[in-house]
């Protein structure tokens, strides 16, 4: 009879005979030790206390030897603890006795009627009985007044009085403190010199007040006792601890001796591995204690297994239930990995308790041909749950055909390969007359001579893929080295393949209803088994459910294709030339489709510059069309040269407009949450006129790097209307950045605006100088991984017109100021070396300063910009718009503005608060 033992011995286990062991007490188990008596219970009162004692100071046994190494430490603490005692009492004596003597000479010096005394006949009548009064009041040793040449007038001992003071005195006749430590006479001392000054700051004199470290000293004395009491405390504590644990360990063994356990253990250890069944004993907090060698393999447990729960061991849910639950089980099977397992347990009692449950285990060799079968189906609608699931999980065709791949090896073959015809993966029809490309190739090896992944291939008629892709259905060659037909597709790579070791194929048509969108190919080189029918019905299957997600994706491919195509036809592809700004920007779509995000950089008259953001919510072509509408709208107001809170205006007229034209179908949506921020920059004054619709602030950089948010008032959306649009004016010095920009930038399902807000201050505070390292910095900082909204970022850094590109005049209201306007003129145009232009800029502003003067009214400025164009602009208080025509043979008149049409290159009027400005532009030579 085999007796197998867990945690304390509890029972007998199953013997591999089917027969039981006769339950035995815990009592009979024991062995005695030695020269003790057979029947002396282990746990006995006084015979435990003593022997655990006895057995914790001999130092021969494991508490014996844990109780000398706590004596070992306990003593170190109490010398380290004694040393850094006495290493603190003398560094805090060393400090007491410093700053007592140095508060003392200080208080002294500064008493009143030290000085005084020294110019006194005799010093020492006045200070001697002072210094002695104040030596006896503060208990330092001496305080000694001496002269500047370390003449002592006082001293504790008269006898030394009108003697040279021992110590450094110099630095304090420079009028610092000295503090200094020496052994004198009275022994180791601090002294501190200080200096007696006058009101002028010249020192006059000297006090030396010095302490003894004996005076401040003894702490050590008083917290030595602690010390030693606290040590013979804790040598006490380790004592009992240890015997302590001495008598628990022997009731633990059952009063066993080492070499008794130990042999106890060897045998127990030699018949527990060498059964050929698995043995599992748990304890009663469900926790594995054991496990034989035969159960670790049967089981396939981790290394780690024995303490943790039954539970967490990886095991099927049934046979960790029963495990778990202890329960009287006989000959049970259950499916572990791919053996079926006999299953027999029992539980185990302790002292008339439950303490847990045995359980052996034993391989049903008879019944693995069944399990065999019922896992291979098992594993076929887990793959094919799996393919529901697992492919399709994003509308991208490469990513969708990976996942096929990689979700078919290696569980159903060891390579796979899915080939698209060129137009699926743009969004196209398939087209036979196309050549296919290798989307995704998948295997257990990295070095397989297949053809790599975007190589475009043409498969003759014989090859397998052929001839599924022209009948419809799956094809199976599971012989390769004896297919012909499959080595005529290339006869050097198909013989590497054989070579690799790949020998069967399965090749399976894409098929989305009357679609063929390519083929999938099953590669088998691990199996020595070739393909058979019912691998051929599973792989139809598969490739069945991954062409519906495959064709989806195809289909949004194309419609994103086509929102993604509008939309960036409708967006600038250049920025027009002008000199007030320097321009960098960006433009991304978000993932998921195309949205109404839209910039535009516009120049005005003046060499002014009009910035544009605007923002229509939504994504697909609805979006991108309505932001091309806006766009255009935009430009058209741009010409007017109108300011921006009333170009906004005219902007939420239209959208309301546009809003109720949609709604009088059924199947157009109106267009909500369009959002505009409108700025223009005046590159003479540095000034820049902003006002928005609902959309973000502006961010602007000085000059100096700082990063702010103007304080522009926020209008309402677009499209709301009755509600009128303020505007903002900011004076930006040269170099500063203007920052616009989209709410996809500061605005996720992670942040709020706020919070986007600040992540962009801090972007911007890092950014470069220039405006293409401002963009590519906010973009590394603030790019989402998957961005879900547009981003379109602006950024203009400011430059602005000298002072010598600029000429202005004050015109009087008389036709006799025109001769004058074209002397100034000519000569601002021979400095600027534009000779070549005197003529016809002479005619034209002539032109135009007689009509302000007939026509307008005061006052009246002449302004010429020498920019990418000289333009000339006069300025008069009529709102009178002065508009063009053509005059009669017989008409007088009439004829200016037509001239003036006639030599420029662009002409208009602009309206400003007091009046208006009629500007004239001419190409420079």
């Amino acid at each position: 009879m085999v007796r197998l033992l867990g945690r304390s011995g509890a029972r007998s286990a199953r013997l591999p005979s089917g027969q039981r062991a006769r339950r035995t007490p815990d009592r009979a188990l024991r062995v005695p030790a030695h020269g003790a008596p057979p029947d002396a219970p282990a746990d006995e009162p006084g015979v435990g206390w003593f022997s655990a004692l006895r057995s914790a100071v001999s130092g021969r046994s494991v508490a014996g030897q844990v109780f000398l190494l706590q004596v070992v430490i306990v003593l170190l603490l109490v010398v380290a603890a004694v040393v850094a005692l006495v290493l603190q009492v003398r560094y805090d004596t060393t400090q007491e006795a410093r700053h007592r003597s140095v508060a003392v000479a200080e208080s002294f010096a500064n008493a009143p009627g030290t000085r005084e005394a020294l110019d006194s006949p005799d010093p020492t009548a006045v200070l001697q009985p002072r210094a002695e009064a104040a030596r006896e009041a503060t208990d330092v040793d001496f305080i000694v007044v001496m002269n500047t040449d370390g003449i002592r007038y006082t001293h504790p001992k008269p006898d030394r009085i009108g003697k040279k003071f021992v110590g450094t005195i110099e630095p304090a006749l420079a009028g610092k403190v000295v503090v200094e430590e020496l052994t004198g006479t009275i022994g180791p001392l601090v002294q501190a010199v200080v200096p007696i000054k006058a009101p002028d700051g010249k020192v006059v004199g000297l006090v030396s007040a010095g302490v003894t470290k004996a005076t401040v000293g003894g702490t050590a004395d008083r917290q030595l006792p602690l010390v030693l009491i606290t040590a013979a405390v804790a040598l006490a504590l380790s004592t009992g601890g240890t015997a302590l644990v001495s008598r628990r360990l022997m009731r633990q063994t059952h009063g066993l001796g080492p070499h008794e356990m130990t042999r106890m253990y060897e045998h127990h250890d030699a018949v527990l591995h060498a059964v050929r069944e698995g043995v599992i004993i748990v304890g009663d907090e469900r926790r594995l204690l054991l496990a034989n060698d035969e159960a670790q393999r049967l089981l396939d447990l981790p290394e780690d297994a024995e303490g943790r729960r039954v539970t967490e061991l990886g095991l099927p849910p049934d046979t960790a239930e029963l495990l778990d639950s202890g329960r009287m089980a006989t000959d049970e099977v259950h499916l572990v990995k791919d053996r079926l397992l006999a299953v027999n347990q029992r539980p185990t009692y302790l002292r008339g308790r439950a303490s847990g449950s045995v359980a052996t285990l034993r391989d049903s060799t008879e019944l693995r041909a069944l399990s065999g079968r019922a896992e291979a189906a098992r594993e076929r609608l887990n793959m094919l749950y799996d393919a529901g699931v697992g492919i399709g999980t994003s509308l991208d065709v490469t990513r969708t055909a990976e996942e096929l791949a990689e979700l078919a090896v290696p569980r159903f073959a060891d390579f796979a390969t899915v080939d698209l015809f060129e137009p699926v993966l743009g969004g196209g029809q398939p087209e036979a007359v196309t050549g296919l490309r290798r989307t995704a190739c998948s295997g257990v090896r990295e070095d397989a001579p297949l053809y790599p992944v975007g190589e475009q291939i043409r498969f003759v008629d014989s090859s397998p893929q052929a001839r599924a892709l022209h009948g419809g259905r799956a094809v199976i060659e599971p012989r390769l080295e004896q297919a012909p037909g499959w080595r005529a597709q290339d006869l050097e790579r198909s013989a590497q393949v054989v070579e690799f070791g790949i020998h069967s194929l399965i090749a399976v048509p894409l098929r989305a209803g009357s679609l063929v969108l390519g083929v999938v190919s099953f590669w088998r080189s691990q199996k020595a088994v070739p393909f058979d029918a019912e691998e051929v019905e599973l792989a139809e299957e598969l490739v069945a459910r991954a062409a519906v997600s495959i064709d989806n994706a195809r289909r949004y491919t194309r419609e994103h294709s086509m929102a993604v195509t509008l939309q960036r036809s409708l967006l600038p592809r250049s920025l027009p030339e002008q000199n007030a700004l320097d321009i960098a920007y960006r433009y991304l779509p978000a993932q998921a489709g195309v949205g109404g995000d839209w910039f535009d950089v516009l120049p005005l008259s003046g060499s002014r510059v009009a910035l544009v953001v605007g923002d229509v919510v939504g994504h697909g072509l609805y979006a991108a069309a309505t932001m091309g509408r806006l766009r255009t709208a935009v430009h058209n107001f741009s010409a007017l040269d109108l300011p921006p809170d009333e170009l906004l205006a005219l902007l939420d007229e239209l959208v309301a407009r546009i809003d109720q034209d949609e709604a009088q179908e059924s199947d157009s949506a109106p267009v909500t949450g369009a959002t505009c921020l409108y700025a223009i920059y005046d590159p003479v004054s540095r000034r820049c006129t902003i006002a928005r619709a609902g959309h973000p602030p502006p961010a602007l950089i000085r000059a100096d790097g700082a990063v702010e948010f103007p304080d522009v008032p926020a209008g309402p959306p677009l499209g709301l209307g009755g509600l009128p649009f303020e505007t903002a004016e900011l004076e930006l010095a040269e170099d500063s950045r203007l920052v616009l920009y989209t709410d996809g930038l500061v605005e996720d399902r992670d942040h709020d605006i706020d919070q986007g807000l600040e992540l962009l201050r801090d972007a911007l505070a890092r950014a470069g100088r220039s405006p293409e390292e401002t963009c590519q910095a906010v973009l590394d900082a603030r790019l989402p991984a998957k961005p879900s909204d547009d981003i379109a970022l602006l950024v203009a850094r400011t430059r602005a017109l000298g002072s010598d590109q600029v000429a202005e005049w004050e015109v009087p209201s008389d036709p006799a100021a025109v001769a004058q306007v074209r002397s100034a003129v000519t000569g601002t145009l021979e400095a600027w070396g534009l000779e070549e232009l005197s003529f016809t800029t002479e005619l034209i502003l002539s032109e135009l300063v007689t009509n302000a003067i007939r026509y307008g009214g005061d006052p009246i400025r002449v302004r010429m910009l020498r920019d990418r164009t000289l333009i000339c602009e006069v300025f008069d208080s009529s709102s009178t718009s002065p508009h063009l025509r053509y005059a009669a043979m017989t008409d007088e008149g009439g004829r200016g503005l037509f001239l003036v049409a006639q030599l420029t290159e662009r002409w208009g009027t602009r309206y400003v608060p007091a009046g208006k400005v009629i500007w004239a532009e001419q190409p420079l030579p």
